[in-house]
């Protein structure tokens, strides 16, 4: 089985990282990681806190048995803690958590305490880190986030229209926003690496229309591009009809059918992609096993759409799909911010 070996140059671009999280000499860290997490990448967290002169330990929990009917990927939310009050406990003491857990803790349950406690988390994708060292930080990457999460919390109403037929509606008032450039140094707060991505958590019955994810939009759970058209019918944020032919039609009636939750098959977040170094070709480079599609969702215009649980409109399920959509038009309001796939140079 081929292994990767420590490069000097992986551990350089961690460093980096790390230190625009405001990691100083004597600072305490913990690296979060679990038994099926990639080795590499956590040697390499090791490596760079160390050299960074930060004080670290580790958390290694067991993977556990997955409890589902169906495998479960790209959900955001690990359930690698399992509510542990002890590792919660210690995770808020260190002033930053480099989270290496396959899934990441966006959203899973114990975040809320961890970040209240004072630390900050920094998700590093699970991907090769071939992936991470192309997309390291940007100063203006997070001048053009900034803004971007500043308009959308500002903007009443997205509308996402597309030549293949989509013509969506999103409500946009009381929805929770979020932007990630790839670094965090604030105290309470969660960011993941790579970053590039603005997205919203809509209210209850907010999102309603019509999605057509055409070929080459890309399901990022079954890490494929589409070879057919699928045609989604929302109303009040559920998907009540899924029109196509195929294997990509098939395989997510039957995935999202397989969770017996209605609530997989609702709105999670809506939002797009900001990062112009981030490659839409890039699944076709790597290993399954070596590509987490954090990538992907960063795509620059990409229209991120994204099913399954929303906490903020009390919607709590494992069943989740993170979509890539390409070549959609995105208004706020009434400014175009997406025109035909192509990011608008409209934010300052």
């Amino acid at each position: 089985m081929l292994s990767d070996r420590i490069e000097g140059k992986w551990i350089d671009v961690f460093c980096e990282t790390f230190s625009r999280c405001g990691v100083k000499p004597g600072d305490t860290a913990a690296i979060l990681s679990e038994t099926q997490s990639r080795p590499l990448n956590v040697h390499l967290a090791e490596l760079a806190l160390l050299g960074l002169g930060a004080r670290l330990f580790h958390i290694v929990l067991p993977t556990p048995r997955n409890p589902h009917p169906v495998p479960v990927r790209s959900t955001g939310a690990s359930v690698a803690i399992g509510g542990l009050a002890p590792v919660v406990s210690a995770l808020g003491q260190a002033g930053l958590v480099v989270d290496c857990t396959l899934e990441g803790l966006m959203h899973a349950p114990e975040t809320p305490a961890i970040l209240q406690a004072g630390a900050r988390i920094l998700y590093v994708s699970n991907e090769h880190p071939e992936a991470l060292e192309r997309m390291r930080p940007d100063d203006k990457l997070e001048a053009r986030v900034r803004a971007a999460t500043k308009m959308l919390r500002g903007s009443r109403r997205m509308s996402v229209t597309s030549a293949a037929g989509t013509d969506l509606d999103v409500d946009m008032t009381g929805a929770s926003t979020v932007g990630i450039w790839g670094w965090t140094e604030k105290p309470g707060t969660l960011a993941h690496w790579p970053g590039g991505i603005v997205v919203s958590f809509p209210t209850d019955g907010t999102v309603n229309g019509t999605l057509v994810l055409d070929r080459g939009d890309v399901n990022l759970t079954f890490k494929r591009y589409l070879d057919a058209p699928i045609r989604l019918r929302l109303e009040r944020d559920y998907i009540t009809e899924i029109e196509g032919t195929g294997a990509d039609a098939e395989m997510m009636r039957a995935y999202l059918a397989a969770w017996g939750d209605r609530e997989a098959y609702a709105v999670s977040h809506v939002g797009f992609g900001m990062n112009l170094n981030a490659r839409y070709e890039a699944l076709a480079m790597y290993d399954q096993r070596d590509f987490n599609g954090t990538e992907l969702r960063a795509v620059a215009g990409n229209f991120l759409f994204s099913t399954g649980a929303n906490e903020f409109a009390g919607r709590y399920t494992a069943g989740h799909f993170d979509i890539p959509v390409m070549h959609t038009t995105i208004t706020l309001d009434n400014t175009v911010v997406v025109q035909d796939g192509v990011l608008q140079d409209v934010f300052g």
